[in-house]
């Protein structure tokens, strides 16, 4: 039985390793993206046809759509299974475990959202693409904390992994009520009538994973046909896995969840993150000038990002701690916790995948997405790192 105390150092460890693959990925990718021979070859790629036509809808199976459409459900997959453990099992199992993240994540996608809609109001067609500075990416926001090494509180590394996921619930709601197209009916029944055998395994008591995970794999392909972005199935499935409370040891794997959790995590940390990162940071900015970045998209996300991450999150926290309805986590100093809100404006992964969602259509809307989520994230990580940097540790 593993300890709850290292599983949460695991955890967070394998976090911070992953968030530096994926940064490195992201720099292949911009640098291949900007290579004089080889950018071209970069691009082409992507578009490479690698599968048959699995649907009208989408076309030919290429490299960057089954990244984005079958390797991202193995990430949402995960996002799903740590929703539903922390919800019954973890730092959300009680409201007063889960106000403080609530209020700060709420407030972090709504502040964002309006500066993104204030900045881009003026111009026709944008006001799609609110929700790209919505989601904070925690295997970057947790990589960049490692690096700082024991001069972050646990405290405040387990703040915002769980300030993370509660984003990443808004994020998998706009994903599903915000990108939908045209409903293939058909499909969506199948898609129910497969949900509604997983629920009966969950029910009936089941707690082998190999039926749950075969049926998984037709859920999938319904849900991609029908009109509802396919990754959206990855958190339906696995809100059936079967999870058993563990009083006393809430992270202990002796679950059907904790296990497929703890198997399918370094595939997605150190494969799919980075493959997604490869696929979609690469956009050529040889020859652009620095003026793009005051166009209205990408200064709409990287303020959103940047400012709007900062004031909602730290905002939130302040009101909240001043109000009485929570307290500030470890008893961080306010320099600290600007840290984390600053931090919580990476949102590379979220960022860019609803961004592809937003614009799928434009292709230059969609670099001019990737230069705003980058340049966002970038700032947002700088200042986080430097905030923490010299705040004062307790105990030092």
């Amino acid at each position: 039985m593993t300890r709850p105390r290292s599983m949460i150092r695991s955890f967070l460890h394998g976090e911070a390793s992953g968030g530096i693959v994926l940064m490195l990925a992201s720099a292949l990718a911009l640098l291949l993206a900007n290579l004089p021979g080889i950018d071209t070859a970069y691009f082409h790629a992507l578009h490479i046809v690698t599968g048959p036509v699995l649907s009208d809808r989408h076309g030919p199976m290429t490299l960057h759509l089954w990244v984005n459409d079958a390797a991202m459900a193995l990430f949402f997959l995960l996002v799903g299974l740590e929703i539903k453990r922390e919800l019954v099992d973890g730092r959300l199992a009680t409201w007063e475990q889960r106000r403080l993240p609530v209020i700060a994540a709420i407030a972090g996608m709504g502040v964002p959202a309006m500066l993104y809609l204030l900045v881009a109001r003026s111009t026709p067609g944008l006001a799609q693409g609110w929700a790209r500075p919505a989601a904070t990416d925690i295997a970057f926001a947790v990589g960049v904390m490692a690096l700082l090494g024991k001069r972050v509180p646990a405290a405040l590394k387990l703040f915002l992994t769980t300030l993370a996921i509660v984003d990443d619930m808004g994020a998998v709601a706009i994903i599903a009520l915000g990108y939908t197209s045209d409903l293939d009916l058909t499909a969506l029944g199948g898609a129910v009538l497969v949900l509604a055998m997983l629920v009966a395994l969950n029910r009936a008591g089941v707690m082998r994973l190999a039926p749950y995970l075969l049926l998984a794999v037709p859920l999938w392909y319904f849900v991609f046909l029908s009109g509802i972005h396919a990754t959206v199935a990855g958190v339906l499935a696995a809100m059936t896995i079967p999870v058993k409370p563990t009083p006393g040891a809430p992270e202990a794997i002796d679950s059907p969840l904790h296990r497929l959790e703890h198997a399918i995590h370094p595939w997605v940390a150190f494969g799919v993150v980075p493959l997604f990162g490869f696929v979609n940071a690469g956009v050529a900015v040889t020859g652009v000038p620095l003026s793009i970045l005051w166009a209205p998209l990408p200064l709409a996300v990287a303020v959103g990002l940047f400012v709007g991450k900062q004031v909602g999150v730290l905002g939130a926290i302040w009101l909240a701690v001043r109000s009485g309805l929570s307290c500030r986590p470890g008893d961080a100093n306010w320099m600290q916790l600007w840290g984390v809100a600053a931090l919580a404006g990476i949102g590379f992964t979220m960022s860019l995948f609803i961004g592809g969602l937003a614009f799928a259509d434009d292709a230059a809307a969609i670099d001019q997405v990737k230069i705003g989520v980058l340049a966002g994230s970038l700032l947002s990580a700088l200042l986080g790192a430097t905030l923490l940097r010299l705040a004062p540790v307790r105990g030092r």
